[in-house]
C-alpha cells in the first residue's frame, strides 16, 4: 500500500515466486529471498530495497536469530534500516521467518 510517500509491505515469507514454495535451506537462505520479494514489491510501487526505514523481523526460535541477521546484513549497505525482530509460536506455511517492511517514495 502506498499513502503519504511511503510504501508499506505486509509479511513476506522466503518463497520461491517461480515455484509458490518455501526456499529450502538454512533461514539465512530464507531471509534472503524474503527481502529480495519485498524489493520487487518496492520497485513495483515506485520505491526500492535502500529506501526502506523500518523492518519487522518475525521468527519462530531465537537461536535462529545469528544467522537470520547474517543475511540481513549482507542484503543491507550502511545505513541500514531501523529494525524489530520478534519471536513468535508459528509462522504461514510453517516458515520459520517474515519480514515486513515500511519505505518511502
Amino acid at each position: 500500500m502506498v499513502h503519504g510517500g511511503f510504501v508499506f509491505c505486509s509479511g513476506s515469507i522466503g518463497m520461491n515466486p517461480q515455484t509458490n514454495s518455501i526456499v529450502e535451506g538454512t533461514i539465512a537462505d530464507r531471509t534472503t529471498q524474503a527481502l529480495t520479494n519485498l524489493s520487487k514489491v518496492l520497485e513495483a510501487a515506485g520505491s526500492g530495497a535502500d529506501k526502506i526505514l523500518k523492518v519487522n523481523i518475525y521468527v519462530t526460535s531465537m537461536e535462529d536469530v545469528p544467522l537470520m541477521n547474517e543475511a540481513y546484513m549482507a542484503f543491507f549497505a550502511e545505513p541500514r534500516p531501523a529494525r524489530a525482530c520478534v519471536c513468535v509460536k508459528a509462522l504461514a506455511r510453517g516458515t520459520d521467518v517474515e519480514i515486513e517492511c515500511t519505505g518511502f517514495i
